[in-house]
């Protein structure tokens, strides 16, 4: 094909323009409406709603579908159309911008009522509507999103980001019917005006709403961070993994797999909830042009593993019945100080060294606050927080290392320990810069932070000696194909 002749779907650019508000690619949508019985768009009485539409790429995918589906029903091809946009199809653009993309989508004008709309209706909405609201505001929060008012109580010409869909107690409201398929790619998060540009998911609302409608399908694609909680999502993460109508989980541990140029921590997935039908979820594992698929219970483990060929690793470790390592991790600010806190350069008399980023110093021993009693003992210090982005294998964890006696640390690092010398904390060391080590803190981390909780699959050891993978693997009687696949999502730490 000549370049001359390249014609772009306009859809598949928009899908590559932002990380704030992300567009859903065309081949995206198709790939998750192919999960739907596909009768469904050979009924003229299907009923679709997009509840949180941007571009408007579902509605218009699916009505190329209905379109084919009803031609033997309704074989005049206005009079299918006609139908099809006003009886099947619905949408709640998320801001008035994108009610107008989204009506372009779908009816070829951004005003249903003129002469170049596909189909012609008696108001410029059509079915795709968009009602700018205000947030409800109690405590500097939106009773509804958890916006932060500071941020989002602003002039009428901003846009309030207070989505119709999520702000009300009864979602009938928005529409007197039932739905048989509810489909969408809702906004992320919002700024909730905590510190270091704090943002509160939001997607989870919409799913949450969704389900109040009682469809026959649901179908969203969200961040995968829900599969570890936190943030509020911890309600959430029970109810989607205690829930045996999710059938189908397709889970991009690379979001760049799914939107090709945008950076989300943690991944993405889509799922398909199915009103009548409960048993297993068939969960699909996508990475490049590689699928991995297996039906199992969402809720096998304490947390959800996200790896279909982890779980046969994860059992055989848990056969032993031995203890997590998490108990030797401490909480956050193990030394009750700040990340900002005031720190000398120079050593004084009573002083003791203290790890900070971005460089150590010295601060008054007075001014530990908690585990005094660490302060003169060998630890293992590493960071709380450790964040990669690209290509894997992943390093996972930022690199250990020995915190002497008489040394402290501010909240930027966890502290591992304490223990009765030097050598045994080289070879805990040594255990962490292992694959099999990070492959299974791997599996409880999704987002950059490392608390204690993303150490829970990893066993403890005995630390009298050092630990390499090969031991590793021959004590937890690992196959080939077992260990490739930790060799292969995990790199060597130096």
């Amino acid at each position: 094909m000549s370049k001359l002749n390249y014609n772009p779907d306009v859809l598949s650019c928009l899908a590559n323009l932002s990380n704030d508000e992300v567009f859903t690619p065309p081949q995206l949508a198709n790939q998750m409406l192919d999960m739907l019985p596909q009768e469904l768009f050979r009924s003229p009485d299907t009923k679709f709603l997009d509840p949180c539409t941007k571009s408007g790429v579902f509605l218009r995918e699916i009505a190329k579908r209905l379109i084919v589906g009803l031609a033997d029903k309704i074989p005049d091809l206005q009079e299918r159309i006609d139908h099809i946009m006003r009886h099947q199809l619905y949408g709640i653009a998320i801001t008035r911008l994108t009610a107008l993309m989204s009506r372009r989508s779908l009816y070829c004008s951004k005003d249903a009522s003129c002469k170049y709309s596909l189909s012609h209706f008696d108001d410029a909405d059509g079915n795709i509507h968009f009602d700018e609201i205000l947030h409800t505001w109690q405590n500097g929060k939106c009773i509804y999103c958890g916006a932060s008012q500071e941020v989002y109580d602003r002039g009428e010409d901003l846009e309030t980001h207070a989505y119709d869909f999520i702000h009300t107690d009864n979602p009938n409201e928005l529409y007197n019917m039932t739905f048989d398929v509810i489909i969408g790619n809702p906004p992320y998060q919002l700024d909730d005006g905590g510190a270091r540009a704090s943002a509160k998911p939001i997607y989870h609302l919409f799913v949450e709403q969704a389900k109040k409608l009682n469809p026959r399908y649901l179908t969203m694609i969200i961040p995968a961070r829900w599969y570890a909680g936190g943030k509020g999502l911890d309600e959430f993460r029970d109810s989607m993994l205690n829930d045996d109508r999710v059938r189908c989980l397709v889970d991009f541990f690379d979001a760049t797999d799914c939107f090709p140029g945008i950076d989300i921590s943690g991944g993405v997935c889509y799922f398909l909830w199915n009103r009548d039908n409960r048993g297993k979820c068939t969960v699909k594992n996508v990475k490049g042009k590689e699928l991995n698929e297996m039906e199992r219970f969402l809720s096998e483990y304490s947390s959800f593993i996200r790896f279909n060929r982890a779980i046969t690793i994860m059992d055989k470790i848990n056969t032993r019945n031995e203890k997590n390592f998490s108990i030797q991790i401490s909480s956050r600010k193990p030394f009750g100080i700040e990340t900002n806190a005031h720190i000398n350069r120079e050593k004084k008399n009573d002083s003791i060294l203290i790890y900070a980023y971005p460089d150590n110093g010295y601060i008054s021993k007075s001014n530990v606050e908690l585990n005094k009693e660490w302060v003169d003992e060998y630890k293992v210090l590493i960071s709380y927080a450790y964040g990669e982005r690209g290509d894997f294998p992943y390093l996972v964890l930022g690199k250990p290392f020995i915190g002497e006696p008489n040394s402290c640390c501010t909240e930027t690092y966890l502290v591992i320990g304490p223990f009765a010398n030097r050598r045994i904390c080289e070879n805990v060391i040594a255990y962490i810069k292992t694959k099999f080590f990070r492959f299974l803190v791997l599996l409880r981390k999704n987002t950059q932070h490392a608390t204690s909780k993303v150490y829970q699959f990893v066993p403890l050891q005995d630390f009298s000696k050092p630990w390499t993978d090969e031991e590793l693997y021959k004590k937890y009687n690992l196959t080939e194909e077992e260990i490739a696949f930790i060799e292969s999502m995990i790199r060597p730490m130096e």
